[in-house]
């Protein structure tokens, strides 16, 4: 068999059913072999969407995502892709064609040095230059991309490795003895983190990205321990938002309890979670009274920004049962009380006395399902909303672009959700800037007639940049109008055989989202939606999260539209 079948039947190897993808010159070989066999593959109308769709597809069901383009143009487009998985820990692996061999390094036809491009942004790279490479290569990007901290891989296979005869072996064995994630977590330092935990008065939980797996544990050790959790943007689903001891997100937009609890807590178990810049604001004012107990697989993450005291470098799924036998029902009946009181004083609000804003259209969506479906999201204001007024209670359901914040994100990743989920209606809620990046994938959407409902929060505006160029430069609006530019969004999905439909009243959408739903087929729902609203609370840049704007977020007999307030 040729390389271009060895590569098919080592993917198959591993286990997968569905490849996203887009051919060209330097691929060939494999899409001729892919001609002959059975698995999935998903024509995909830009590289980028590809990427995404594969990122989402192991977020939305823990299988690694595999990803095929071309060389030079179709790589270097999986760039955005691959670089929004790293920053969020998500597994993919990407397979690449590339010119011959001879014709490396001079300058040949859609050439491009991938393998050094994408290294930062990947997990690991390889360059395959002997075919009879290719099963243990595979395994090793799969291996890879999959344990420790999850990441992507890129496989780059020139031309006339393709087309190279294959007599080597698919029976393979993984040493790599650079590469061994610690799982298991130091006995010590578990047992010191539990003597933290159980000295706290005024303790919590916060939970990211790596609860997606460790989901259980986590749900285990809070039920045994009363201790109250708080859920990342990346975490958010990883613990039940309705559950009494859920004070939701932190953070820049996060909620005013979330971020006033942080502020007195006096102990932090962080599981899974990397204290980015955007949860932790001023690092001299984060949690200035806490013991920090960290625990991450990825030793880089200890102390990188945020002080560890108990550093456990291990998996959650390890770590928190062992800590959890250290650890009883927490007596903290005051510090609940506290919490009580800020949560009954500031729930979630909006105003309603203007015209239909993001808020109605959102919770409309999370009333009509339940939050029992699968929810994407692009990137800017509707991406806040959505995360506190739409969060799932089950892991792997809701998908986002965190770290790097990717516009263009939310509906290639619908996509992905939507073929590792194939029984769930995936709702992706999209703003009308971010939406139009990668609006051509609504060709993949009608070809495999996915049921996915695509929200537009329309407000001609990009809203995020409008609102701090409001709050923070004078209100000089800066290239951030698109009202007067936006397409028609119902004609333009019908122009892809899609179902859309433009809404201009609460009372309409009210009426029309169950009816659309309903009909599990795809469709794009146009809001157009107040251009001024902003996202409160919100921390400033530079800022603690103790000196968040509450904004409308304010209770009601106060007389304060919007003030910056210090827990």
């Amino acid at each position: 068999m040729k390389g271009s079948t060895a590569l098919l039947k080592a993917l198959e190897q591993q286990g997968v059913e569905v490849i996203f993808g887009h051919p060209g010159g330097a691929i060939l070989p494999i899409y001729d072999a892919l001609y002959d066999e059975t698995l999935k593959h998903v024509l995909v109308r830009h590289e980028q969407a590809g990427a995404h769709a594969a990122d989402a597809y192991y977020r939305a069901s823990g299988k690694v995502g595999v990803v095929f383009a071309t060389s030079g143009p179709g790589a270097c487009n999986l760039v955005t892709g691959l670089a929004t998985a790293h920053m969020d820990s998500s597994a993919v692996v990407a397979v690449t064609g590339n010119v011959p061999l001879p014709l490396i390094g001079t300058d040949a036809f859609q050439e491009a040095d991938v393998y050094g491009i994408t290294g930062p942004v990947t997990k690991h790279n390889y360059l395959i230059k002997d075919v009879n490479e290719i099963p243990q290569v595979v395994a090793e990007a799969f291996y890879i991309a999959s344990t420790g901290r999850p990441g992507p891989v890129l496989i780059d296979i020139p031309k006339d490795v393709q087309l190279a005869e294959f007599t080597g072996s698919f029976d393979v064995e993984i040493e790599l003895p650079g590469y061994k994630p610690t799982v298991a977590g130091h006995s010590g330092q578990i047992k010191k983190a539990a003597q933290a935990i159980r000295s706290a008065k005024k303790p919590i939980m916060m939970v990211g990205g790596g609860g997606q797996t460790g989901y259980e544990q986590v749900i285990e050790f809070a039920e045994k321990t009363g201790i109250p959790v708080i859920t990342t943007l990346m975490g958010i689903g990883a613990y039940p938002s309705g559950a009494s001891q859920a004070l939701g997100m932190p953070g820049m937009h996060g909620t005013v309890t979330a971020n006033r609890a942080i502020t007195h807590c006096d102990l932090i178990l962080g599981a899974g979670l990397r204290f980015d810049d955007r949860v932790t604001g001023k690092i001299s004012r984060f949690a200035p009274n806490a013991t920090i107990v960290h625990i991450d697989i990825d030793p880089a993450e200890i102390s990188k920004l945020v002080k560890a005291h108990v550093p456990v470098v291990g998996d959650l799924r390890e770590v928190l049962p062992r800590l959890g036998e250290l650890v009883d029902w927490l007596e903290i009946e005051e510090w609940w009380q506290t919490l009580a009181e800020w949560k009954g004083r500031y729930p979630e609000r909006f105003k309603q006395d203007k015209p239909l804003v993001s808020q109605e259209v959102i919770q409309m969506f999370r009333e009509a399902t339940g939050g029992d479906c699968v929810v994407t999201t692009e990137v800017g204001q509707h991406q806040m909303f959505a995360a506190r007024l739409f969060p799932t209670n089950r892991p792997r359901t809701w998908i986002t672009s965190g770290g790097l914040g990717t516009m263009g994100f939310g509906l290639p990743a619908a996509i992905g959700a939507s073929f590792a989920r194939p029984n769930e209606v995936v709702v992706c809620i999209a703003g009308d800037g971010s939406v139009q990046m990668n609006i051509q994938e609504l060709a993949t959407i009608f070809k495999h007639q996915l049921p996915i409902v695509i929200a537009i929060c329309n407000n001609g505006m990009l809203g995020m940049v409008r609102q701090w160029q409001e709050m923070f430069s004078a209100q000089r609006y800066s290239e951030v109008y698109l009202a007067d530019s936006n397409p028609d969004f119902a004609k333009l999905a019908e122009a892809y055989g899609i179902d859309g439909y433009n809404i201009f009243d609460r009372e309409t959408a009210a009426e029309i989202v169950p009816q659309v739903l309903a009909k599990g087929k795809p469709a794009v729902m146009n809001f157009v939606v107040y251009e001024s609203e902003k996202v409160f609370p919100m921390v400033p840049m530079g800022a603690g999260v103790d000196e968040m704007i509450i904004g409308d977020q304010e209770p009601e007999e106060s007389p304060v539209e919007s003030k910056k307030v210090k827990s």
